[in-house]
């Protein structure tokens, strides 16, 4: 076996750069969209982000620090999550930049929104998906010694969703086609989906029985049948 490099992350990592997010990467991308009391419109990338649920559907984002999105979440208990698609990469990024709260990033970076269903928070039109969100609750997260730190998880149960059929296939949404980008570990790192393949789980009778054989004999029966 190869040799392995530990550290505990209370005491650094020793490493030139800290390889956490490049260990749990690529992540997928939360474009989140909110509104303000005011009605003022928010969108920001967010790559603490992914489903948690999925009956009902859940998704959540995780803000470093008390930013816009979260305010607004609070305040008004929607939220719209954007696919982040390749196409989009560069109003992706332009919306990441710290502008004022009075801002309309989607106007900054000359996207169209168009009106949700089940919110009042628009949604980018240009985006090859997006889920609308009702807030179930806001989360501050706690260290091992019971410290608050300032990290807040909002958790949202998708209420509707919109699929451009652009990228429906035989009844299926394309994830490929629609490109979407992910976050990497390291400063400017980022990722596009590779090339799909198939696993499928084997039943518990055939993992006691063939162990890893199973995989293959599974296979073999879903390729013949």
């Amino acid at each position: 076996m190869s040799e392995t490099y530990f550290y505990d992350p209370s005491k650094g990592h020793g490493l030139p750069h800290d390889p956490f997010k490049a260990i749990v990467a690529p992540r997928p991308i939360g474009w989140i969209s909110t509104v303000s009391e005011r009605g003022n419109v928010n969108l920001a990338p967010y790559s603490f982000f992914n489903a948690f649920v999925s009956n009902p559907p859940v998704v959540g984002f995780c803000s470093e620090g008390w930013k816009d999105s979260i305010r607004n979440v609070q305040r008004t208990r929607e939220f719209v999550a954007n696919l982040a698609a390749h196409s989009l990469a560069d109003a992706v990024n332009l919306t990441s930049a710290p502008v004022g709260a009075s801002i309309d990033e989607m106007a900054l970076a000359g996207l169209t929104p168009a009106p949700c269903v089940m919110v009042s928070v628009p949604r980018v039109a240009q985006s090859p998906a997006a889920l609308e969100c009702r807030l179930l609750q806001i989360v501050q997260l706690h260290d091992l010694q019971g410290v608050a730190l300032p990290n807040f998880l909002a958790l949202g149960q998708v209420v509707g969703v919109h699929l451009d059929t652009r990228f429906l296939r035989e009844g299926r949404f394309d994830t490929k086609a629609a490109e979407p980008i992910a976050r990497g570990g390291y400063l400017g790192d980022y990722f596009t989906l590779g090339e799909r393949f198939e696993m499928f789980r084997p039943s518990a009778e055939a993992a006691l029985e063939h162990g890893r054989d199973a995989i293959t004999l599974n296979r073999k029966v879903r390729s013949d049948g």
